[in-house]
């Protein structure tokens, strides 16, 4: 398994990040940086879409689920093939978000790696036969910011790119009806509290990473973001030309 990792996962992006860094003017590892995760985003863009279409299609049931949990308030196997039912009327796979998420982990653990040792110069021996051995690649990144130590700075903006992706959700979010139970209190009290907690653990994280890898995090948060406004435009135009028909 380890073997087939490096394989097909481990060794092509880290050939793609010394490869970009030969060709790359200045060699700005910083710039390369932006240029893989570019290029993995526009790869995964279809898995990741699914995923986001999938999560607009959910939080847009999330009124008529608390309908249904008000009129089997008190049968919640009635609840639970009633909600089933509402979603395949609507043809919609409740884990279907899940799943385009853990097909992309092994390629961001790779992406992890193949940047770190990138960075450090260990593991050229790894690169193809085409793909030239500069030796060491420069750590420095647009002239000032080094990659190979933490960076608060990049980290806090990471943070922040996060917050503002989880009130993109939040926002776009219909009006829902609940039926004033302690549990649903207690859900809606941690949803609201994730959306601060995680963009505050990502900057904590983020501040204990290489730059390097905490810039990779950043500018895919912030594609991520892009996609879902997109995803949203196109949810939002749907709607209002079946409401237009109707």
């Amino acid at each position: 398994m380890k073997a087939l990792f490096q394989t097909v996962i481990f060794q092509p992006l880290f050939n793609l990040f010394v490869w970009l860094s030969n060709v790359t003017p200045g060699h700005d590892m910083g710039v390369v940086i932006i240029l893989v995760t570019i290029l993995v985003r526009l790869a995964l863009w279809p898995l990741s879409g699914k995923s986001l279409d999938a999560q607009k299609k959910l939080a847009d049931l999330q009124p008529q689920i608390s309908e249904l949990k008000v009129v089997h308030k008190d049968d919640k196997q009635a609840l639970a093939a009633a909600t089933m039912k509402l979603y395949k009327d609507n043809n919609i796979n409740p884990f279907s978000s899940c799943l385009p998420l853990l097909i992309q982990l092994p390629i961001l653990l790779g992406l992890y790696w193949a940047l770190s040792d990138a960075l450090s110069g260990t593991h050229f021996n790894f690169l193809y036969s085409g793909v030239n051995n500069p030796g060491s690649l420069n750590p420095m990144a647009f002239g000032f910011l080094n990659l190979m130590t933490p960076s608060i700075i990049l980290a806090a903006l990471a943070g922040l790119a996060q917050f503002f992706q989880a009130r993109m959700l939040t926002t776009k979010r219909p009006p829902v009806h609940t039926t004033g139970s302690k549990d649903e209190e207690l859900a809606a009290a941690m949803n609201k509290q994730m959306m601060y907690i995680m963009p505050l653990l990502t900057i904590f994280i983020g501040s204990q990473l290489m730059a390097g890898i905490t810039l990779y995090w950043l500018v895919t948060t912030l594609l991520t973001i892009l996609q879902q406004h997109l995803v949203f435009k196109k949810h939002d135009a749907a709607n209002a030309a079946a409401k237009t028909v109707a």
